[in-house]
């Protein structure tokens, strides 16, 4: 007698809707990753100065600086600094320009004296 030949075995509906998610899924992410790509975009993250619940404030008369707990008054030896001129992340406009200025003892912006 000849031997039965083995029919497909077919996925249950289950199956077949879980392998639609995830074909989908992966199309989604495939077309995301080529829309970047194809504009030129990239996603950059950045640290910034100060972790939530905190602010920063600098060295009066230096480059220093550090991170205050929300509420706390300002250290000893320390200045918040002006509005609007406050770093947010590490290495943006404000974080830059602190580098080479310092807030003197009268209040007042002033270049950074030359480390030595």
């Amino acid at each position: 007698m000849p031997e039965p030949v083995p029919q497909p075995v077919r996925p249950t509906a289950a199956a077949s809707a879980r392998r639609r998610v995830r074909t989908a899924a992966a199309c989604a992410l495939a077309g995301a990753a080529a829309a970047l790509t194809l504009t030129g975009c990239s996603v950059t993250f950045r640290d910034a100065i100060c972790a939530g619940g905190e602010y920063p404030v600098m060295t009066v008369g230096a480059t220093g600086s550090a991170c205050v707990a929300d509420g706390d008054p300002v250290p000893e030896g320390y200045t918040r600094y002006p509005e609007g001129k406050v770093p947010q992340h590490v290495d943006d406009e404000w974080d830059l320009y602190w580098r080479t200025h310092t807030i003197d003892e009268q209040g007042e912006i002033v270049d950074a004296p030359e480390e030595g």
